[in-house]
């Protein structure tokens, strides 16, 4: 109470003792524990309509200067051919013309078998990486077997519907290999979810594609796909300002996911200048 009188705090409403009633206490405790009712909403906001906040927030934006429609800029890639999946991503994080990092890891490892990258909002991307590795491992608990790609996108897939117009930004890729074989998914926070041989998603994908269309085929050998995912990924951060950094390249074998590379984009402007030349 002495550091409250100094702070000249002592006589607040909220530093005044209340008789709380048992009314009070199940208002607080459903307030704070309503999204206990949904497991995939552990450390979302404690609102019953998070939709109701969100449009209070967007109809005020022109007094308190809070944005909803957030920048993003990012380039990712993925696609498979007769070796399994090649994922390639560059590391800048931004917010509109700010960088924010320069070695943000956009390839998420959920589990041996199974990467995801990350487009859109960091924060949700990663948020619900993380419980989709929890959900495939509960599956492989449950069935003592791994999760196949399809099994996985579809859960992602639900959950972003479940949480369509609520102001999520999520544009990933899951890749994985099963008894399928190679698999390979786009999931968006639309609830999208497309089976597809080759994606590009972010502000440098039209860059990426330009590369990857006259580069990719089916029987691309190990080396061949590598390169081609970490040029396509170059190229784009030559050309959009968005995307830069450290370019990482993963492949998805048989036998599990592979950490080909992870070089600065810088580095590879000269070593393919070097080579130009000397052509």
């Amino acid at each position: 109470m002495a550091l409250a009188e100094i702070c000249k705090i002592s006589n607040a409403s909220y530093m005044k003792p209340t008789a709380w009633t048992s009314a009070d206490a199940n208002e607080d405790l459903k307030t704070f524990s309503c999204n206990l009712a949904n497991p995939y909403t552990l450390a979302a906001p404690p609102f019953e309509n998070p939709m109701l906040n969100l449009n209070q927030i967007q109809a005020n934006s022109g007094k308190t200067g809070i944005k909803i429609d957030f920048d993003h800029g990012t380039t990712t890639l993925g696609f498979k051919y007769q070796g399994g999946v090649i994922l390639a991503v560059d590391s800048r994080a931004t917010g509109g013309q700010y960088i924010g990092s320069q070695t943000m890891k956009k390839i998420v490892e959920i589990n041996d078998f199974l990467l995801g990258t990350l487009a859109g909002g960091a924060a949700d991307c990663v948020y619900w990486d993380r419980v989709l590795s929890k959900e495939c491992r509960l599956h492989e608990l449950r069935n003592k077997e791994r999760i196949s790609v399809a099994a996985a996108s579809k859960i992602m897939a639900n959950i972003a519907h479940e949480y369509k117009g609520m102001g999520l930004s999520m544009g990933m890729m899951l890749a994985g290999y099963d008894k399928r074989g190679p698999g390979l998914y786009y999931v968006d926070s639309e609830g999208s979810r497309t089976p597809g041989n080759l994606f590009s998603v972010g502000s440098g994908s039209l860059f990426a594609y330009g590369v990857l269309d006259s580069g990719y085929r089916w029987d691309l050998q190990d080396k061949e796909a590598q390169d081609l995912g970490q040029r396509a990924i170059y190229h784009a951060t030559f050309r959009d300002a968005y995307s830069g950094g450290i370019i990482r390249v993963y492949h998805m074998t048989p036998t599990g996911w592979i950490n080909v590379s992870n070089t600065d984009c810088m580095e590879l402007h000269y070593k393919f200048k070097s080579e130009k030349e000397a052509q």
